[in-house]
């Protein structure tokens, strides 16, 4: 199936962000199928369990892309399944999100932890300061905010609070220098959530892919513009299919 391209989204806000660039993707090409498939709720932060329930749901032998979070977890079940994907591409997605000795181009761990207290304080209000954050950078970052959240389904609380808790302890890299396939990773070089900074260390990380940054965009750069998104996903799928 490598006509096809399952994107998985971001925390808390749902399918909504994604739904622009998949349809801009099927009109660049009517032969590749592009579905979205919404993230688990599970009452746990275990990736493994996380894993399970995707590489279950999922069809083998597809690309596999997400934004954000999601992007993440395509690339550990990128890793997973090995030869069964088909290549990845990621949108937003710093390999950790939070930062540490390791890797330092991400979310400040004290910044994070204010977001997660805040999350069980009040999810609703966490995933409103959530939609202005990825709207950062946006010609009409708050008018992207509102649209944002206005879309987000009614995710109960705790399925929030473990989606964050798993957020904070992924770590890809592993996972990217073990999967063989081919790989694109967009960054957004105004993204408040992911320092535009980890483009350059995801490339020295690993040489032989391909990683592009955005100017002139925030973290939700796929909504912003959809179309410029899916021509660099188009050239990447059709450069792959032709080696």
């Amino acid at each position: 199936m490598r006509d096809r391209l399952i994107l998985l989204p971001g925390w808390g806000l749902g399918v909504s962000p994604l739904e622009p660039l998949a349809a801009a993707l099927r009109g660049l090409d009517e032969h590749l199928r592009v579905d979205i498939e919404p993230l688990p709720e599970l009452d746990s932060s275990d990736l493994e369990e996380w894993l399970d329930e995707l590489d279950a749901t999922l069809p083998d032998n597809a690309w596999l892309g997400g934004w954000s979070l999601g992007g993440m977890l395509a690339c550990e079940l990128a890793a997973r399944r090995g030869e069964r994907c088909c290549g990845l591409l990621t949108l937003a997605s710093n390999p950790c999100f939070v930062a540490h000795d390791g890797w330092p181009c991400a979310m400040p761990a004290q910044t994070f932890d204010a977001f997660l207290a805040g999350c069980h304080a009040d999810s609703q209000v966490t995933l409103k300061r959530f939609g202005l954050l990825c709207g950062k950078g946006a010609a009409d970052s708050r008018g992207l905010a509102r649209l944002l959240v206005s879309g987000a389904p009614n995710t109960p609380s705790s399925a929030l609070k473990h989606g964050l808790d798993l957020l904070a302890q992924l770590d890809t890299r592993e996972a990217l220098l073990a999967y063989r396939g081919p790989q694109l990773h967009l960054f957004a070089a105004m993204d408040e959530l992911v320092p535009a900074e980890a483009a350059g260390a995801l490339l020295k990380l690993l040489p032989d892919i391909e990683v592009g940054l955005i100017e002139q965009a925030g973290h939700a750069f796929l909504l912003e513009d959809p179309h410029c998104v899916a021509g660099a996903i188009q050239a990447f799928l059709h450069e792959c299919g032709d080696d």
